[in-house]
């Protein structure tokens, strides 16, 4: 069973590791019960640019945003039910220019983080 001590433990584990991190904190979490909870992580990356994790957990189910930005917003990766035609629905990605496409993200936190981490080392080298 998926909980809030064991996946913000995984959570911080990919980012603190990462060498695209300078430093990484929790900045939220929310116990609602057991089998559901929220929570909201950000990560300085090298580039000068930052990471915000947001994962909310409801009994199995997941709904997520992985966010890129300085001042604005850069990149986005999430679950948001809005396009429905893509392929990987509801699972896609807003780039640099505003577009959206296909993510290979899948909901599960742990795997999902390092792919994004990634993605953002192969964009940024």
């Amino acid at each position: 069973m998926v909980t809030l001590t064991g996946l913000l433990a995984s959570l911080m584990t990919s980012l603190q590791t990462s060498p695209l991190c300078v430093r990484a904190a929790v900045l939220e979490t929310r116990e609602f019960s057991p089998e559901q909870f929220f929570c909201k992580l950000r990560a300085d990356l090298q580039s000068g640019k930052t990471l915000q994790v947001r994962v909310y957990y409801n009994r199995g189910h997941v709904d997520y945003a992985y966010q890129v930005f300085t001042d604005v917003p850069l990149l986005r990766w999430d679950n948001k039910e809005e396009f429905p035609k893509l392929a990987t629905y509801p699972h896609h990605h807003h780039d640099d220019q505003g577009n959206v496409r296909e993510s290979p993200l899948t909901g599960v936190p742990e795997r999902d983080l390092k792919i994004v981490l990634g993605e953002l080392q192969r964009l940024f080298e």
